[in-house]
């Protein structure tokens, strides 16, 4: 039997606090793919929650994990992703409900707001908790499915974000 597999992605103001939960997501006996931003480079976060959610839809890792500085930009994007069920929690308590009630598959962290411990532990909540099978949580589920639609020009296609990209390196985005 496998690792199960992990897909965690940052923008770059959290790159050494998505390093660290790498590295304890993989001493826990996880199998951890990296989607990046690996240094400090700004960047944008919507490349890399994409990156993460789609590891998860497509089956290549289990769950996701998404870090920016609130966790509130990458989350949105991660859930723009078809299929994906991002929850973007503050503790522990609102990890395990995600997991139980929602059945969510990507969780998002503000890694500049949240202590990197309480992350790790809101991290291995997340993981090991298993969705809780009722006929309300399944309505639930199939409701909040049921808003998405088909994004075939964005699944998979890895230079989705190269327009933005090639101005934001000809500086046409200023903060």
């Amino acid at each position: 039997m496998g690792k199960t597999v992990i897909s965690i992605g940052n923008d770059h103001i959290v790159t050494d606090i998505k390093e660290r939960i790498s590295e304890h997501l993989k001493e826990e006996g996880y199998e951890v793919i990296d989607n990046g931003t690996y240094d400090k480079l700004r960047t944008h976060y919507p490349i890399y929650g994409k990156k993460t959610a789609e590891k998860v839809v497509s089956g290549e890792a289990k769950f996701g994990v998404c870090l920016c500085g609130t966790g509130v930009g990458i989350s949105s994007s991660a859930s723009k992703v078809p299929g994906a069920r991002v929850a973007l929690v503050r503790d522990v308590s609102e990890a395990e409900y995600a997991r139980k009630a929602l059945n969510a598959n990507v969780v998002a962290v503000g890694g500049h707001i949240t202590g990197v411990d309480l992350i790790a532990a809101i991290v291995d909540k997340f993981i090991t908790t298993e969705y809780e099978k009722t006929p309300e949580h399944d309505a639930w589920i199939k409701k909040i499915d049921a808003l998405e639609g088909p994004k075939p020009e964005q699944t998979g296609n890895d230079h989705f974000f190269d327009e933005f990209e090639q101005k934001w390196e000809e500086g046409y985005y200023h903060d």
